[in-house]
């Protein structure tokens, strides 16, 4: 897949860094400024989040011996050659006699910008206010368990008032009680697996060094998602097109209860590029949305007392999906049964794709039928269907990273075949609701562009959707905004 890396183990990196750098200083000094560089403008990116960079802005750099704390003080200089009113502090962790030499080099070249004070660990201060830390003492040859003196500094850090803590590739500590806390760890060149699971890591940024061409290890199964897989929706579409070249996508969902999320998935979908949008809810609910969305066009189903999709308008469903190219089944539906038992038989007829989100989520609906299928559940869903047949699905795992893979063949699911992929994008920002409604949406829009490309489809959508929850995020902050306003930046997310 075009934009994929490889994530390897501590002990797969150390060898393939090894072999790759070979002992050349110069080389490896070339990499060194390259992360470092790489991480400063990571930091700034990120604490747009906030807001913008402070004036006199005070940064903290924890430094060790190796490689990370030399990634680190370049940050550090990086930061003082963009915002040269920067003031920052150093600890040296080991001690400064210890650094090996290109960690000293790149010591001495941030000294030389002035503004810098050494500070002792353990001495009076280590609790002050700080707008960033960067962690620069241990990277992945850390050993456990942390020195006493090490412990007690990270866990003085840890409890100070920071607004950005930022760990250079691995938070130091790993997972032991005084770890380094990071808000983001930053991954320069090569994602180590520990990441996966390490809660005090925070989100995991991965910096392209130029390494994911090159640095494969045979018989791997954990890859990452780059922002060029985005590079195929990015470019130009071709001079003579008409609007089916791009795809006809069928939305099934809504109730009177939850009509805002067959509303956002809609808007997904018609934000996502697809050529045609068709979408089938209850006949309560048309006229307002046609006001809101006159780009689609609209079936009004039958509704069950409780405002439900009744059971009798499958047959519009089935003659709505003889022009469809992709289906979003879900969003909103409810759980009443004769709403689910609409859901099941659709699934049985569908001959095109179909993306099944939200209260679809079922064992009874996700086995049906033998069509392709993307499924998109959260942890709580996940718990519902994970002892279902999902033999060939593409499931899309919702989470902090999310998690997409093809599901194994007899065992309910539980065995992945194949590669396993990891979106990094997105963050806080996407923890409110309607954010998933919204992903099914977009989802359903560029598979029905492409539908013979149901794993590929499924990378690019959960990455566009990451990438503009960051542009959100950056430009509006986490907490005061609306899920809708999510469909602003997908724009961004693909120019950027």
């Amino acid at each position: 897949m075009h934009g994929e890396f490889p994530i390897l183990s501590c002990k797969e990196a150390k060898a393939w860094e090894a072999a790759w750098f070979a002992g050349d200083a110069a080389r490896e000094w070339a990499a060194m400024s390259a992360a470092g560089r790489a991480v400063a403008h990571g930091i700034v990116e990120d604490f747009r989040e906030i807001g913008p960079w402070p004036a006199r802005a005070r940064v903290l750099v924890l430094a060790g011996k190796g490689h990370n704390a030399g990634d680190a003080l370049i940050a550090a200089t990086e930061l003082r050659r963009v915002f040269p009113d920067t003031r920052v502090t150093v600890r040296f962790v080991c001690g400064e006699r210890t650094l090996r030499p290109l960690a000293a080099r790149a010591w001495r070249e941030l000294a030389e910008t002035g503004a810098v004070e050494v500070a002792q660990i353990g001495e009076a201060g280590a609790d002050e206010a700080w707008d960033v830390v960067i962690d620069g003492v241990f990277g992945f040859q850390f050993r456990a368990p942390l020195a006493a003196t090490v412990a007690a500094e990270l866990a003085r850090v840890n409890a100070a008032a920071v607004r950005l803590r930022a760990a250079v590739d691995l938070p130091s500590g790993l997972g032991e009680r005084d770890a380094f806390r990071a808000d983001f760890t930053y991954a320069t060149g090569i994602v180590k697996a520990p990441l996966l699971e390490l809660a005090n890591a925070g989100r995991v940024r991965w910096l392209d060094l130029g390494f994911s061409g090159v640095c494969h290890q045979s018989g791997e199964k954990l890859w990452g998602l780059g922002r060029e897989v985005l590079d195929e929706l990015a470019g130009l579409r071709p001079a003579r097109c008409d609007k089916r070249d791009f795809g006809h996508v069928l939305v099934v969902a809504g109730s009177r209860r939850y009509g805002g999320a067959a509303l956002m998935a809609t808007l997904a979908a018609l934000r996502g590029g697809a050529g045609l949008v068709t979408a089938a809810v209850p006949e309560s609910l048309v006229a307002g949305f046609v006001a809101r969305a006159p780009e689609a066009m609209w079936v009004a189903l039958p509704e069950t007392p409780d405002g439900g999709l009744a059971l009798e308008g499958v047959a519009q469903v089935r003659e709505a999906m003889r022009r469809a190219t992709a289906v979003v089944l879900g969003p909103g539906i409810g759980t009443e049964r004769e709403t689910l038992a609409l859901a099941t038989e659709v699934m049985k007829f569908a001959t095109v794709p179909v993306v099944i989100d939200a209260d679809a989520l079922r064992p009874e609906v996700v086995a049906a039928g033998a069509g392709p299928r993307v499924l998109t559940p959260h942890a709580g869903e996940w718990a519902r269907i994970e002892g279902a047949v999902l033999a060939g699905a593409v499931i899309v795992r919702k989470g902090p990273i999310t998690r997409i893979e093809v599901a194994g063949a007899s065992d309910g699911g539980a065995a992945e075949t194949g590669r396993i992929y990891h979106s990094f994008f997105g963050g806080p920002v996407l923890a409110r609701g309607g954010s998933g409604d919204v992903l099914a949406g977009l989802i359903g829009a560029v598979l029905a562009g492409a539908p013979e490309d149901v794993l590929g489809v499924a990378a690019r959508g959960v990455v566009w959707h990451g990438a503009a929850a960051d542009a959100l995020a950056r430009a509006r902050g986490a907490r005061a905004v609306r899920t809708t306003e999510l469909l602003d930046y997908l724009a961004d997310a693909l120019r950027a």
